[in-house]
Protein backbone atom coordinates (compact mmCIF):
# COMPACT_ATOMS: atom_id res chain seq x y z
CA UNK A 1 0.00 0.00 0.00
CA UNK A 2 1.19 3.52 -0.74
CA UNK A 3 2.78 5.11 2.31
CA UNK A 4 1.54 8.54 1.28
CA UNK A 5 -1.85 7.28 0.09
CA UNK A 6 -2.74 5.36 3.25
CA UNK A 7 -2.29 8.40 5.51
CA UNK A 8 -5.66 10.10 6.16
CA UNK A 9 -5.91 13.70 4.95
CA UNK A 10 -7.12 16.03 7.73
CA UNK A 11 -9.93 18.41 6.81
CA UNK A 12 -8.97 21.83 8.18
CA UNK A 13 -11.41 24.03 10.07
CA UNK A 14 -13.30 26.32 7.68
CA UNK A 15 -12.92 23.92 4.75
CA UNK A 16 -15.81 21.91 3.34
CA UNK A 17 -15.13 18.71 1.39
CA UNK A 18 -17.94 17.06 -0.62
CA UNK A 19 -17.55 13.67 -2.31
CA UNK A 20 -20.19 12.49 -4.79
CA UNK A 21 -19.32 9.23 -6.57
CA UNK A 22 -16.07 10.21 -8.37
CA UNK A 23 -16.29 14.01 -7.96
CA UNK A 24 -14.54 15.83 -5.12
CA UNK A 25 -15.36 19.47 -4.32
CA UNK A 26 -13.23 21.38 -1.81
CA UNK A 27 -14.56 24.79 -0.68
CA UNK A 28 -12.82 27.32 1.54
CA UNK A 29 -12.49 31.02 2.20
CA UNK A 30 -10.17 31.59 -0.80
CA UNK A 31 -12.12 29.61 -3.42
CA UNK A 32 -13.16 26.15 -4.51
CA UNK A 33 -11.39 23.32 -6.32
CA UNK A 34 -13.14 20.40 -8.02
CA UNK A 35 -11.63 17.34 -9.65
CA UNK A 36 -12.55 13.81 -10.69
CA UNK A 37 -11.04 10.64 -9.25
CA UNK A 38 -9.86 7.90 -11.62
CA UNK A 39 -11.80 4.63 -11.87
CA UNK A 40 -9.52 2.61 -9.53
CA UNK A 41 -9.36 5.22 -6.72
CA UNK A 42 -12.06 5.84 -4.11
CA UNK A 43 -12.33 8.48 -1.38
CA UNK A 44 -14.50 8.63 1.74
CA UNK A 45 -14.91 11.09 4.62
CA UNK A 46 -14.56 9.64 8.12
CA UNK A 47 -14.23 11.58 11.40
CA UNK A 48 -12.90 14.81 9.87
CA UNK A 49 -10.45 13.04 7.55
CA UNK A 50 -10.50 12.03 3.89
CA UNK A 51 -9.42 8.42 3.31
CA UNK A 52 -8.16 7.52 -0.15
CA UNK A 53 -8.22 3.84 -1.14
CA UNK A 54 -7.53 1.87 -4.29
CA UNK A 55 -9.49 -1.07 -5.67
CA UNK A 56 -6.58 -3.22 -6.91
CA UNK A 57 -2.79 -3.55 -6.81
CA UNK A 58 -1.99 -2.68 -10.40
CA UNK A 59 1.05 -0.44 -10.91
CA UNK A 60 -1.12 2.38 -12.28
CA UNK A 61 -3.45 2.23 -9.26
CA UNK A 62 -0.54 2.26 -6.82
CA UNK A 63 0.97 5.38 -8.38
CA UNK A 64 -2.37 7.21 -8.54
CA UNK A 65 -3.17 6.33 -4.90
CA UNK A 66 -0.53 8.61 -3.39
CA UNK A 67 -0.92 11.22 -6.09
CA UNK A 68 -4.61 11.80 -5.44
CA UNK A 69 -4.11 11.77 -1.67
CA UNK A 70 -1.64 14.67 -2.08
CA UNK A 71 -3.91 16.46 -4.58
CA UNK A 72 -6.71 16.42 -2.01
CA UNK A 73 -4.31 17.60 0.73
CA UNK A 74 -3.04 20.43 -1.50
CA UNK A 75 -6.61 21.46 -2.36
CA UNK A 76 -7.55 21.61 1.34
CA UNK A 77 -4.41 23.61 2.18
CA UNK A 78 -4.87 25.89 -0.83
CA UNK A 79 -8.46 26.97 -0.16
CA UNK A 80 -7.54 27.59 3.48
CA UNK A 81 -4.07 29.24 3.27
CA UNK A 82 -3.22 29.66 -0.42
CA UNK A 83 0.09 29.21 -2.24
CA UNK A 84 2.65 31.66 -3.58
CA UNK A 85 5.76 31.70 -5.79
CA UNK A 86 8.27 34.53 -5.88
CA UNK A 87 10.21 35.42 -9.02
CA UNK A 88 13.30 37.64 -9.16
CA UNK A 89 14.28 39.78 -12.16
CA UNK A 90 18.08 39.89 -12.47
CA UNK A 91 19.72 42.20 -14.98
CA UNK A 92 20.41 45.85 -15.70
CA UNK A 93 17.11 47.58 -16.45
CA UNK A 94 14.96 44.52 -15.68
CA UNK A 95 11.91 45.88 -13.85
CA UNK A 96 8.31 44.94 -13.17
CA UNK A 97 5.28 47.01 -12.22
CA UNK A 98 1.53 46.63 -12.03
CA UNK A 99 -0.70 48.55 -14.44
CA UNK A 100 -4.19 47.98 -13.06
CA UNK A 101 -4.43 44.19 -12.86
CA UNK A 102 -1.80 43.59 -15.59
CA UNK A 103 1.88 42.86 -14.99
CA UNK A 104 4.20 45.02 -17.12
CA UNK A 105 7.86 43.96 -17.31
CA UNK A 106 10.88 45.60 -18.94
CA UNK A 107 13.26 42.78 -19.85
CA UNK A 108 15.90 44.41 -22.06
CA UNK A 109 13.84 44.39 -25.25
CA UNK A 110 12.56 47.45 -27.08
CA UNK A 111 9.00 46.72 -25.93
CA UNK A 112 7.46 45.97 -22.54
CA UNK A 113 6.03 42.52 -21.84
CA UNK A 114 2.41 42.70 -20.63
CA UNK A 115 0.87 39.72 -18.85
CA UNK A 116 -2.79 39.34 -17.88
CA UNK A 117 -3.28 37.11 -14.80
CA UNK A 118 -5.40 34.00 -15.21
CA UNK A 119 -8.54 33.33 -13.20
CA UNK A 120 -7.72 32.55 -9.56
CA UNK A 121 -4.24 34.14 -9.78
CA UNK A 122 -3.17 37.37 -8.07
CA UNK A 123 0.08 39.15 -8.90
CA UNK A 124 1.92 41.50 -6.54
CA UNK A 125 5.09 43.53 -7.14
CA UNK A 126 6.58 44.45 -3.73
CA UNK A 127 9.84 45.66 -5.36
CA UNK A 128 10.80 46.50 -8.94
CA UNK A 129 12.78 43.26 -9.19
CA UNK A 130 10.37 40.89 -7.40
CA UNK A 131 7.08 39.44 -8.59
CA UNK A 132 4.87 37.42 -6.21
CA UNK A 133 2.26 35.10 -7.72
CA UNK A 134 -0.52 34.00 -5.34
CA UNK A 135 -3.50 31.70 -5.66
CA UNK A 136 -5.40 28.83 -4.06
CA UNK A 137 -4.60 26.19 -6.69
CA UNK A 138 -0.99 24.98 -6.34
CA UNK A 139 -0.86 23.66 -9.89
CA UNK A 140 -2.09 26.92 -11.46
CA UNK A 141 0.31 29.04 -9.38
CA UNK A 142 3.29 26.91 -10.39
CA UNK A 143 2.27 26.80 -14.05
CA UNK A 144 1.73 30.57 -14.24
CA UNK A 145 5.10 31.22 -12.56
CA UNK A 146 6.77 28.86 -15.05
CA UNK A 147 5.13 30.70 -17.98
CA UNK A 148 6.49 34.03 -16.73
CA UNK A 149 9.96 32.52 -16.16
CA UNK A 150 9.89 31.07 -19.70
CA UNK A 151 9.72 34.59 -21.17
CA UNK A 152 13.35 35.30 -20.21
CA UNK A 153 15.09 32.29 -18.65
CA UNK A 154 18.30 32.95 -16.70
CA UNK A 155 21.32 32.65 -18.94
CA UNK A 156 24.48 30.86 -17.68
CA UNK A 157 27.12 33.55 -18.40
CA UNK A 158 25.88 36.63 -16.54
CA UNK A 159 22.87 35.09 -14.80
CA UNK A 160 20.46 37.65 -16.28
CA UNK A 161 16.81 36.70 -16.58
CA UNK A 162 13.78 35.73 -14.52
CA UNK A 163 14.42 33.15 -11.81
CA UNK A 164 12.62 31.66 -8.85
CA UNK A 165 13.57 33.09 -5.47
CA UNK A 166 16.51 31.10 -4.12
CA UNK A 167 17.15 29.30 -7.44
CA UNK A 168 20.80 28.54 -8.12
CA UNK A 169 22.03 29.21 -11.66
CA UNK A 170 25.13 27.25 -12.60
CA UNK A 171 27.47 29.82 -14.15
CA UNK A 172 29.85 29.18 -17.03
CA UNK A 173 33.12 30.96 -17.57
CA UNK A 174 33.29 33.35 -20.49
CA UNK A 175 34.22 31.96 -23.88
CA UNK A 176 37.22 34.27 -24.21
CA UNK A 177 38.95 32.76 -21.14
CA UNK A 178 38.90 29.24 -22.63
CA UNK A 179 41.92 28.42 -24.72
Amino acid sequence: MSRIGKEPVKIEEGVEVTITEKEILVKGSLGEIAFTLPEDIDATIEEGHVLVTRRNDLKQSKSLHGTFARLIANAINGVKNGFSKTLELVGVGYRARMDGDKLVMSLGWNHPVIIQPEEGIKIEVPEETKVVIKGFDKQKVGLFAAKIREIRKPEPYKGKGIRYEGEYIKRKSSKSSVG
